[in-house]
């Protein structure tokens, strides 16, 4: 039988607008399928043997919950997570997680506060949050750059998998460097900055991006994207997925993206 080992950062400080129900759609959906999950939440102060994991979340938190944990991560896990990913770890991380993931986030106040650096990115903080849901044309979606449609036009009555909807809530501004790829376009909402259009990072199979909601839940096909991923680092091979009846997830999926376009 297939297993997995994820890896839950900081999930006591770290779990706001209901991120810890990716890690909950991710156990879930593997146990559907008969895929033995277990799940290692990681506490401040905690030693990791960052090579044991095939898959990693961090979520969002409080400007005082990230406090908390930030000088953590960075000083206690920062070159391992970053040799990890640089591996093959696959990760998903949101907001306060995915800039941690950058090189820093300049506060509106002056101050520099340092990531990791496993993204090359950076995160500059201003005075205005960019909040609502949000709709982002995938960019490994089958065809997700060219599938971008005018709001004038009718959208399909079943979901696509080039889109991805969530909620985001921040007022932190990341720009990207060449060394990764944007998660997608935005196409309703504000995305990494507001301003390029871009939203979220990917390098290799870590992916750092704003959309709560929970993201997973409401995006299924990215949810089985992350475990393909993961089951391929363990065994070292693509994974076919038992498809499972999301009928009402792609309803739900569907039902938002005609709302908001």
């Amino acid at each position: 039988m297939a297993a997995l080992r994820i890896a839950h950062l900081y999930p006591a400080q770290m779990n706001i607008y209901g991120d810890r129900g990716n890690v909950l759609t991710l156990v879930q959906r593997c146990r559907w399928r008969g895929i033995a999950v277990q799940v290692d939440g990681i506490a401040p102060g905690q030693r990791v043997d960052w090579t044991r994991y095939d898959l990693a979340f961090f979520g969002g938190g409080q400007d005082s919950g990230q406090a908390l944990i930030a000088e953590d991560f960075v000083q206690r896990h920062g070159p391992e997570v970053r040799a990890a990913i640089a591996d093959g770890l696959v990760m998903l991380a949101i907001c306060g997680g995915y800039q941690l993931l950058g090189h820093y986030f300049l506060t509106h106040t002056g101050e520099k506060l340092p990531g990791i650096g496993a993204l090359d990115c950076y995160t500059v903080g201003g005075t205005r949050r960019l909040i609502g849901n949000i709709v982002v044309a995938w960019s490994a979606g089958a065809g997700a750059a060219e599938r971008i449609r005018p709001r004038a036009e009718a959208l399909p009555a079943a979901p696509t998998p080039a889109y991805l909807v969530g909620f985001e809530n921040h007022s932190g501004r990341t720009y990207l460097g060449a060394g990764v790829q944007p998660l997608g376009r935005v196409v309703r909402g504000y995305g990494n900055n507001g301003e390029d259009g871009t939203e979220g990072a990917v390098y290799q199979h870590a992916h750092g991006c704003y959309l709560h909601g929970s993201l997973l839940p409401k995006n299924p096909h990215f949810a089985d994207h992350l475990l393909r991923l993961a089951l391929q680092r363990r065994y070292g091979h693509a994974a076919a997925l038992t498809p499972l009846d999301d009928t009402f997830e792609q309803q739900a999926h569907a039902a938002m993206v005609t709302r908001l376009l």
